[in-house]
């Protein structure tokens, strides 16, 4: 195996609110939300992050190459397989995740009680312990009411053959 024993990759992604619709950050459907994501697929902004960071960790470029917003086939998909395509092709290339850093910035519902949730279901889906994924909420201060956004950093350790 070459290359570095060590990649980080960085991925964000935001979604519209409206009503209506369901709210899912991280897997996790999230209670008493007035508003949910405006999306093609189900508009988990934590996962279509983690997805984008992990891709972008070994330069194989964001979830829209895989999954376009223009196919049909994605409408409404659930977010934990465009995760497992991503972790899938960080695996192929001899890597897998050793650490995730996540924010999230939504004005309502307050998430404080869900962290723990949130992170023990992405690193569940990436196979890594709850303590390996660190979840941060911030609120916009009434810039983005209508609006979740998502950044995360993630590093990529080389396994060993």
């Amino acid at each position: 195996m070459t290359g570095l024993p060590f990649r980080i990759g960085y991925g964000e992604d935001a979604h519209r609110l409206a009503p209506g619709l369901p709210l899912v950050l991280g897997g996790v459907a999230i209670p008493h939300a007035e508003l949910g994501a405006v999306a093609h697929s189900d508009g988990d902004a934590v996962l279509h992050a983690v997805a984008d960071a992990l891709l972008s960790g070994l330069a194989l470029g964001d979830i829209g190459q895989y999954f376009p917003d223009t196919a049909a086939e994605w409408k409404g998909m659930d977010s934990r397989r465009i995760l497992a395509k991503a972790l899938e092709l960080v695996e192929e290339r001899g890597y897998r995740p050793v650490n995730v850093a996540l924010v999230v910035t939504l004005d309502r519902p307050k998430l404080g009680p869900l962290r723990a949730d949130i992170a023990a279901s992405v690193a569940e889906l990436l196979g890594l312990p709850a303590g390996e994924v660190g979840v941060s909420f911030k609120t916009s201060e009434g810039l983005a009411l209508e609006h979740v956004q998502t950044r995360v950093t993630v590093l990529l350790g080389r396994v060993d053959d």
